[in-house]
């Protein structure tokens, strides 16, 4: 067959690079390796087709001279059936590298041209099939016109036979590769989606950052606007450096949160009293990376920012269960409070929340707000409690 065709099984079939699956490391590997077994039986379709063909073929031949020696034809039926099965394998090579053409055709094509195709492959074994059993089985007989298709009807189920598996296993394969490619196609939408929220985190911050330094810098406060340019620039270090679809533990995103709140403090100072209440049972959990810094940024713009004696901010953290329950409040006024849920101006709100934990956990996380004990706003984050392996980097 030709190798212009990597999607059906055939002798130049492309094999994927072995780096693109896991493979199990068991102690039966080595031998396995050795027979070939290690790897799923499709994933080499050149090797697959040889082996399927050879298996096939030799059981016919073995079945058939069994039989003919059962039913005392003697030992010359053994070439007979010999000598049909390199008929049968050789025309089923030559059908297979028509049907690896046939198959990319519409199906009723297809149908239609295989059907032929498989017609006269039987009648070219039916002649050779009658011409052998003649020569070897019944010297004396001589058969003539029809008489060489007398085997025409077994010899077109067999091929029909063949020809079906053939379709059958190169359909469940092309099946096969096209739900890996929409498993792939899907997981690269989900991470374009992870990184584009999270890539929507609120240039106010920076805008606001800069402007407080450059301040500092015009006031000759040089200790301090290098302080507040040194805590910017590990933050933004942190956030550049990992992947938009990572996720990170509550103990790094904690020390996140802490940098961001030391710049905030340079701009706020007294007016910013945040509180931290992590639970040791959570520390570990896992999450996507900067899911609760918007939350405390709102905080900061609806709660700290309007108020002239500032606020606190409290961000705790519990164990439930299975699962984690972050929250992120405030004591500031009511108004501020309704104000959270009614603007989106920043472009992050709860929306990316919530988009982002529904990317990361489907239908497994809840978020709710609600006005807390200290008259302020409370944002409420619950996700599945899923701790960092000793693996993890």
């Amino acid at each position: 067959m030709a190798s212009d065709s990597a999607r059906v099984i055939d002798l130049g079939g492309a094999t994927p690079a072995a780096s693109d699956r896991a493979v199990i490391d068991t102690p039966a590997r080595p031998i396995l390796k050795g027979v070939g077994l290690d790897r799923p039986f499709f994933d080499d379709k050149n090797r697959a087709f040889w082996v399927l063909q050879s298996i096939g073929w030799g059981g016919y031949f073995i079945l058939r001279s069994l039989s003919g020696l059962a039913n005392a034809m003697g030992a010359m039926f053994v070439v007979h059936t010999l000598l049909l099965t390199a008929t049968g394998y050789s025309l089923t090579l030559l059908m297979g590298s028509l049907f690896r053409r046939l198959i990319t055709l519409r199906a009723g094509l297809t149908l239609i041209l295989s059907l032929i195709a498989v017609m006269l492959a039987s009648a070219a074994f039916s002649v050779i099939e009658t011409w052998s059993y003649a020569t070897f089985i019944r010297p004396g007989s001589k058969p003539v016109g029809v008489e060489f298709f007398g085997a025409i009807l077994l010899d077109f189920a067999l091929l029909t036979a063949w020809s079906a598996l053939y379709y059958g296993i190169n359909y469940y394969i092309l099946l096969e590769e096209q739900i890996t490619q929409h498993a792939k196609l899907e997981s690269q939408a989900s991470s374009a989606q992870l990184a584009m929220l999270r890539y929507q985190l609120n240039p106010h911050f920076l805008f606001n950052t800069l402007n407080s330094i450059s301040t500092l810098v015009l006031l000759k406060q040089t200790e301090r606007a290098n302080a507040m340019l040194a805590r910017l620039s590990s933050f933004l270090r942190y956030t550049l450096a990992n992947e938009p679809t990572a996720q990170v533990t509550l103990a790094q995103e904690v020390e996140t949160l802490k940098l961001y709140l030391e710049i905030e403090k340079m701009r706020f100072e007294e007016r910013l009293r945040p509180h931290f209440q992590i639970d040791a049972a959570t520390i570990g959990a896992r999450l996507p990376s900067l899911l609760l810094q918007p939350l405390v940024e709102n905080a900061i713009k609806y709660a700290v920012t309007p108020s002239e004696n500032g606020a606190d901010v409290w961000i705790s953290a519990t164990r439930q269960g299975k699962a984690v329950r972050v929250e992120v409040a405030d004591n500031g006024t009511a108004a501020a409070a309704q104000a959270i849920t009614a603007t989106q101006s920043t472009g992050v709100g709860l929306a990316n929340i919530r988009d982002r934990l529904a990317q990361a956990y489907g239908a497994a996380h809840s978020l709710t707000t609600k006005t807390n004990d200290h008259g302020g706003f409370s944002v409420i984050v619950e996700f599945p409690l899923k701790m960092e392996s000793k693996d993890s980097p």
